[in-house]
């Protein structure tokens, strides 16, 4: 079981940057495949960034590519996602979310795209909000 843990959310203003941290516990991710959420109030959630177990591979939502970077770090057990030149759009609750691919009881769902859907993930934060003002 792991156990995640978002931190580094916080209130900024449009244009600035933020870098989201999540830590686990429990186990090592290190063979995971990891996700950033998020979720906006009245909304539902939806995809961010993806990260393959070895960093090899990112996958970002179109809402935020060019501006957002996710990284991990398997020797410390985190996941990071810097979010730079943040809008008021951005404003949302974000979740770190993982998955071990390797010992799920079945494949993951959504074709080539399947990082996308929150249903693929088998363990989640609770959640770092980020506020932007414009």
């Amino acid at each position: 079981q792991v156990h995640l843990v978002e931190s580094g959310g916080g209130l900024v203003q449009a244009g600035a940057s933020l870098r989201l941290s999540c830590a686990a516990s429990g186990r090592t991710f290190s063979g995971d495949f990891l996700g950033w959420f998020r979720q906006a109030p009245g909304k539902e959630r939806e995809f961010v960034a993806a990260i393959t177990w070895n960093g090899g591979s990112v996958y970002y939502a179109d809402s935020v590519q060019g501006r957002f970077t996710i990284s991990r770090d398997n020797a410390k057990n985190t996941v990071h996602l810097q979010m730079n030149s943040l809008k008021p759009e951005d404003t949302a609750i974000y979740y770190c979310a993982g998955t071990d691919l390797q010992s799920r009881a079945s494949r993951p769902k959504g074709g080539s795209t399947w990082y996308e859907g929150s249903q693929n993930y088998d363990y989640w934060g609770k959640g770092t909000l980020v506020t932007v003002s414009s």
